[in-house]
């Protein structure tokens, strides 16, 4: 059950209009009268943010509209989701509440919580035409990621924490309140007469986040030692920005991306191992690359390393031989998704995706060529290794009816199946987004550092 909240008055200044917008303004560009989206929960971060952006929304002559995720975790979720978007529309804020169905406790509830509720919000975003959702992350959670990161052994990339722009799924998620103090958006509600409700598991110890928070000299996010944790994660987010530049530039320069589902990298001598760690993600989909020690060996010496070949994280990396000069990271077959159903939108392996305009094909699956690439060594320069972890379409039997990178099909046409290259990681996607400065928590000073 959420329980009503009143806030503290350690940090009593609310967050003027002014200051918000100079913290939104550097996340666009918007384009003229913009469409806000607005992730709110009920508790006081997301409903200040809510406010803030409402206003600003309807200063440039836009519009914002909030979701609300009811997760169906507790009983009284859906009261609670209605109660917040009623709070939400008193104040002239169109308000839709997504119910999540699927979700069950248990293990890993948290993330599984999380991707679903992102999911819920893009696909909310997608069918109201929104582009930019907001989210109210703040300081203290960015000083929480920082602690949890450094925790576990993070480089400098994670101590970034979380970036203020990041863009998925065909919106882009905006984070304006990582350097605000918590205390300031509760100073904000208590301002507009506007009170809130708590989430108890943000006190339950059981949560690794509960634990730091009281662990924390200032637990409540408003001192010094927050704003400490957050400009040093601004710093490595500065860092990471430029890193990310330079992994853009050597991949354009010396990475060459095929459609069959695999990359080749042609520079000579080493490699910068943020550039080969960014190639495996893409090549696997993975949300972190395996082995970052392994990973620096090689493209310290991606010649003596990777030898006749090498297996490292679901990738193969290997000589590219009649392909050319260089190496290639590949698939490895032993890592691969199992097979899916031929639908339009159907997405195998993190790589291939089967368009979404395409018809369906009842009855047939997308699955990995395997052993029938034996087949096609004749016909195609492909070594086997690769041609082993092409897209395919099977009947339900397992017969082996087209594969589009070569162009074959069973009853030599296509019949319309198309499957095209589209790995979930991009090899060099928009470079991190670091907060742009820090707001204090009692006044419009910036610590810029």
């Amino acid at each position: 059950m959420l329980t009503r909240f009143a806030p503290d008055n350690a940090c009593p200044q609310p967050l003027s209009a002014a200051e918000f917008s100079s913290l939104l303004r550097p996340l666009g560009p918007f384009g003229h009268r913009p469409l806000l989206g607005l992730a709110v929960s009920g508790g006081a971060d997301s409903l200040a943010l809510a406010l803030l952006a409402q206003h600003w929304a309807q200063d440039q002559d836009g519009g914002a509209e909030a979701f609300v995720v009811d997760h169906g975790l507790r009983a009284d979720s859906r009261s609670e989701a209605e109660s917040t978007a009623q709070r939400l529309s008193e104040r002239g804020i169109a308000t839709r509440i997504l119910p999540l169905s699927d979700l069950k406790p248990g293990p890993g509830i948290s993330d599984r919580a999380r991707g679903a509720r992102y999911r819920a919000l893009a696909e909310a975003c997608g069918r109201a035409g929104i582009v930019h959702l907001l989210l109210g992350h703040h300081a203290a959670d960015q000083a929480e990621t920082l602690i949890m990161r450094s925790l576990r052994g993070s480089g400098d990339s994670g101590l970034a924490g979380m970036a203020a722009v990041a863009e998925t799924g065909g919106i882009r998620l905006l984070r304006p309140l990582l350097t605000v103090p918590p205390g300031r958006l509760r100073a904000t509600l208590r301002a507009a007469g506007l009170d809130w409700a708590e989430d108890p598991t943000n006190a339950d110890t059981r949560f690794t986040r509960a634990r730091l928070r009281g662990l924390r000299a200032d637990g409540a996010g408003n001192g010094p030692a927050t704003r400490a944790l957050t400009e040093t994660a601004r710093l490595f987010g500065l860092r990471r920005a430029e890193s990310d530049q330079a992994i853009a530039g050597f991949l354009a320069d010396y990475a060459v991306i095929r459609p069959e589902g695999f990359m080749r990298i042609t520079a000579d001598g080493s490699w910068p191992a943020a550039a080969l760690a960014q190639a495996l993600r893409m090549i696997t989909g993975a949300d972190y690359p395996a082995g970052p020690a392994a990973i620096a060996r090689i493209a310290a010496d991606p010649s003596g390393s990777i030898g006749r070949g090498l297996v490292l994280g679901g990738a193969r990396l290997l000589p590219a031989g009649r392909l050319g000069t260089g190496f290639l990271v590949c698939r490895e077959a032993a890592a691969m998704a199992p097979p899916v159903p031929a639908l339009a939108g159907a997405v195998w392996d993190g790589r291939f995706r089967m368009p979404a305009g395409e018809s369906d094909q009842p009855g047939e699956m997308i699955a990995p060529l395997g052993t029938d690439a034996a087949r096609f060594r004749r016909v195609s320069d492909l070594p086997a290794v690769v041609l082993r972890t092409l897209a395919c379409f099977r009947n339900r039997a397992g017969d082996l009816l087209a594969v589009p990178a070569l162009s074959w099909a069973a009853d030599g046409e296509s019949g319309g199946r198309r499957l095209l290259f589209a790995p979930a990681v991009p090899a060099a996607g928009a470079p991190f987004f670091p907060a742009p400065q820090t707001i204090s928590c009692s006044s419009a000073k910036k610590m810029t550092g």
